[in-house]
């Protein structure tokens, strides 16, 4: 069996290649940041996070490429701060095209690049430059689907999905050849076993759609009825685009829009010439097969995360503001105990810090699964002493404390739309 080694395997994209190459015969080592799940699915891997700078050396990827191994890189970030996409898409890749010992090697780049002046874009460029000087070749796929969705995919789903409205991004016009993700790595497969030379290489379905025409199938192919397009001006979206990038929610992004803008048209036809494939068009790879009950969950629930995100955000952010403003004279005659008032004023005060403190955490998005933890165990606390001190609050007319158990269960979900990997 041939060797493979697939950076950015936990990823939409290199998921699919790598189970494509594991089912062609290749003997597959997947490559990721957190990389447990893929070993769980059957994968030799490997961990490496492209952001450290151990990954920039050379040496550090040397012992898993000789003998010829070959590669396929298919690491990338859509939105992040410029470092990072530098060592993601060029410092980290130049190690690893100098540790190869012969083998053949494909980047899966971006369509669209050449002139858009986005980080992404401007650092995919100088990534498309260092493997063209290690003979790589580049492959540029459009838009990207599969069975699953993710990111992008998984946005025009939940878009699709709204009652009533079918949102688009300018007057919807915008042109689209999407690929299958099971096309594309049979390309990247093909690409490995017989190199057509180094591209970039433009790889897409053979039939166009438009943005509209796009969630109009996507809508119908759920089974939903028709809805009314709205068509977003361009201005709003980038606005949003913005937001998205400061909450850190992925294909809500300032990059994404652009692309929308643009559309994600790719001319594929020397690349399937070369190899002789047939992509197949987007109608035929999206009536493949039905449409589940998990497909409609998914694409319904999609666009909750950031409102559960919100909607907590504004509930950390109240309660902060209460906890560190509320005189005391208007909360201390509900707790009967003998503890000082002193100490309970200021259990208030450093209450309110915390909470303030995971507001602002919600809206970053940073670190949500720890986060997600310190609100429940944050809730917990809450509910546990005031049960102890003041247990009449479980009877109050509004719900009181009876109210945090259902903001623990939303709490909940929101940690498992979080969790897209």
């Amino acid at each position: 069996m041939k060797r493979v080694l697939v950076l950015g395997a936990d990823g939409f994209i290199g998921r699919h290649i790598a189970f494509a190459l594991r089912a062609c015969g290749y003997d597959v080592l997947a490559s990721a940041r957190r990389p447990k799940r893929l070993a769980r699915m059957g994968f030799d891997t490997l961990r490496a996070d492209l952001n450290h700078s151990e990954c920039a050396d050379p040496a550090f990827w040397r012992p898993h490429l000789v003998g010829g191994v070959q590669v396929v890189n298919a690491a990338g970030l859509l939105s992040g701060r410029a470092v990072q996409m530098k060592k993601v898409h060029e410092d980290a890749p130049r190690a690893v095209y100098e540790a190869m010992d012969g083998g053949a090697g494909v980047l899966i780049s971006a369509v669209g690049i050449d002139q858009a002046e986005t980080q992404f874009a401007k650092t995919k460029r100088a990534g498309e430059g260092v493997a063209k000087a290690a003979g790589i070749t580049i492959l540029r796929p459009g838009l990207v689907m599969a069975d699953t969705s993710y990111g992008g995919t998984s946005l025009a789903r939940a878009l699709s999905a709204l009652p009533f409205i079918t949102p688009l991004v300018g007057k919807g016009d915008q042109v689209f050849n999407p690929i299958q993700a099971d096309d594309l790595a049979e390309a990247a497969a093909a690409c490995l076993k017989k190199p057509p030379g180094v591209g970039p290489y433009d790889i897409g379905g053979p039939e166009r759609v438009s943005q509209r025409d796009m969630l109009a199938a996507i809508r119908s192919w759920l089974g939903l009825s028709g809805a009314r397009s709205l068509s977003v001006p361009i201005w709003l979206a980038r606005v949003l685009g913005g937001v998205g990038d400061a909450m850190r929610l992925g294909p809500i992004s300032r990059t994404a829009i652009a692309q929308m803008e643009a559309g994600v048209e790719a001319q594929e036809g020397a690349i399937c010439q070369k190899l002789g494939l047939t992509p197949r068009g987007f109608h035929s790879f999206l009536a493949a097969r039905p449409a589940g009950s998990q497909d409609l969950w998914h694409a319904r629930l999609y666009l909750m995360r950031p409102a559960l995100r919100l909607v907590l955000a504004l509930m950390w952010l109240v309660s902060g503001l209460i906890g560190l403003t509320i005189p005391a004279f208007e909360f201390l005659p509900m707790i009967e105990t003998t503890l000082p008032d002193q100490l309970l004023i200021a259990f208030a005060r450093l209450g309110g810090i915390a909470d303030l403190a995971i507001a602002a955490a919600l809206l970053r998005g940073w670190q949500p699964r720890l986060i997600a933890g310190a609100q429940a165990a944050m809730v917990a606390t809450y509910t546990l002493a005031f049960t102890l001190l003041a247990p009449a609050l479980w009877l109050l007319p509004l719900g009181g404390l009876l109210k945090n158990l259902p903001i623990l269960a939303l709490i909940a979900v929101a940690a498992i739309l979080e969790d897209e990997r």
